[in-house]
């Protein structure tokens, strides 16, 4: 049975989660300062070593230095030598991809409006009830016609397709209100002006290129979110997104030996603020059915309560950090933390959260059988990586030597809706250019034959006379509804008076 270690208590007794039983999704907990981002870099490192490829969330920027072996000196030293665990032998960089959906500090990171879909695209936008049964008419006219949706010009040209052609949809896919396509269209220039555009297009990511291995280590791939974390909306979509799409396109694998992916997501009440209750109730879903597809997810977090119950109670791998019971909702969450913990009459949880050193944690993970153990208090142990982040300049050039950069770092603008759309309008405005043309041509057809029979033919230069300008005018008037059965009958009238 394998286990990867990440904790040992005072008595020397490691502890840590049971490879077959890590996609079993887990929770790290805790107040700001308290140990929970080292926590997350031990587990994530403790994956790599044991080949399971990670992906993770940096919402401070502080990551990046798990390229870079780390150093014998300061608290890392001393854990290591007190934990006798081999010097420098212990330390070690490891395989990293740094991603940004901004495309200024990592690979750049896309998907596709279509691929985003019109529930996560309509919390994105703040969409109340009515503008998102809009936006799932779209998807489903979009779809209908063959019009592929990638980037937001695509949305908007579809926005105005639904709007030009209303009367012709709304009898067989529902109302199309003016007023609920211009909401849409203001909620996207907001969403643009956050820097949604950078979101969407191609190449979109290809969830594989997460699934890699190097030197038979998992690679970590690490999404700098500092800037993201400030559309809280665009964060949160993006990372349902991703967990929804892996659970769409990954196999089914059971319970594995190992995990085949593990995912960790800081600030993980982000996810759930705010959010209606179908999207709820779907985010359960994807986390209580994504384990069989192999795949860990691991919510990180100050305080239990962020997460609604029904995700909470499927995380069975816990490390809570210490927590502060200053306000009645800390108090809360004290006590909350404490009841999901499988009691240990050593461990008096309740005083031990509010009294836990920075590194120390209440950890308890599920053994081989699935079940929880008993909570025991131990320290983390060091990451092996260095724990300051590496320098711009280094990061850049980092990210320039991965082998993915090439291919994700310049946007292609293919042929979608957009195009589509503007092609239909080019052709609908040819075909009545020569409609109008034929129409004219016509017209002075019919002109120049009843000019002939009248006045019979005019040498070239010469002027026509006040009667043969009314007359022509006259016709030119009657020409242009020549097809009409009315018309006929006038010009047979005009024709019949000027013989008599």
């Amino acid at each position: 049975m394998s286990v990867f270690n990440i904790a040992r208590n005072s008595q020397g007794q490691d502890f840590g989660i049971t490879a077959k039983m890590a996609n079993r999704h887990g929770l790290i907990a805790g107040a700001t300062g308290t140990g929970k981002t080292v926590t997350l870099r031990k587990l994530a490192e403790a994956f790599s070593d044991n080949g399971v490829p990670v992906f993770l969330v940096d919402v401070k920027g502080d990551l990046s230095g798990m390229t870079v072996k780390g150093t014998m000196q300061g608290k890392i030293a001393e854990r290591v030598t007190q934990f006798e665990l081999g010097g420098e032998s212990y330390l070690s960089g490891y395989p990293v991809s740094f991603w940004d959906v901004f495309g200024e500090t990592g690979i750049p990171l896309r998907t596709t409006i279509s691929e985003m879909g019109p529930m996560l695209l309509s919390r994105l936008l703040n969409l109340n009830p009515t503008q998102e049964g809009l936006l799932n008419i779209l998807f489903r006219v979009a779809d209908d016609k063959g019009l592929l949706l990638i980037d937001l010009k695509d949305l908007r040209a579809m926005l105005k397709y639904l709007a030009d052609n209303a009367k012709q949809f709304q009898l067989e896919y529902g109302n199309i209100s003016a007023a609920s396509v211009g909401a849409i269209q203001r909620a996207l220039l907001t969403l643009e002006n956050e820097g949604a555009d950078k979101l969407f297009g191609e190449p979109a990511l290809n969830l594989e290129d997460w699934l890699q291995t190097t030197d038979g280590r998992g690679v970590i791939n690490i999404l700098n979110s500092e800037k993201l974390i400030n559309s809280p909306r665009m964060y949160s979509a993006f990372l349902l997104w991703l967990m929804a799409e892996l659970f769409e396109q990954l196999p089914e694998v059971g319970d594995p030996e190992k995990p085949k992916f593990v995912m960790f997501f800081d600030e993980a009440h982000l996810l759930f603020d705010g959010a209606p209750s179908v999207l709820v109730e779907k985010v359960e879903q994807v986390v209580r059915l994504i384990r069989s597809k192999g795949v860990g997810i691991y919510f990180v977090t100050q305080n239990p309560l962020d997460l609604p119950e029904t995700v909470l109670g499927q995380l069975g791998n816990r490390v809570q950090h210490a927590l502060r019971a200053f306000t009645p909702r800390d108090q809360k969450a004290v006590k909350t933390a404490a009841e999901t913990f499988r009691a240990n009459k050593g461990v008096d949880v309740v005083e031990a959260i509010t009294t836990l050193g920075v590194g120390e944690a209440l950890v308890s993970f599920l053994d081989e059988k699935g079940m929880p153990t008993p909570v025991e208090i131990a320290m983390i142990y060091p990451p092996k990586s260095q724990l300051s982040p590496i320098t711009a300049e280094q990061r850049q050039i980092w990210v320039k030597d991965d082998a993915l950069f090439s291919y994700y770092n310049n946007f292609v603008d293919n042929q979608s809706a957009f195009e589509m759309l503007a092609e239909q309008a080019n052709l609908e405005a040819v075909a009545q250019q020569q409609a109008a043309q034929a129409q004219q041509e016509e017209e002075n057809g019919v002109l120049g034959s009843l000019s002939r029979m009248i006045f019979g033919t005019k040498k070239r230069g010469e002027q026509l006379s006040v009667t043969e300008q009314v007359v022509s005018s006259v016709a030119k008037s009657v020409g242009r509804n020549i097809r009409n059965q009315v018309t006929k009958q006038i010009m047979r009238g005009i024709l019949g008076a000027l013989k008599r």
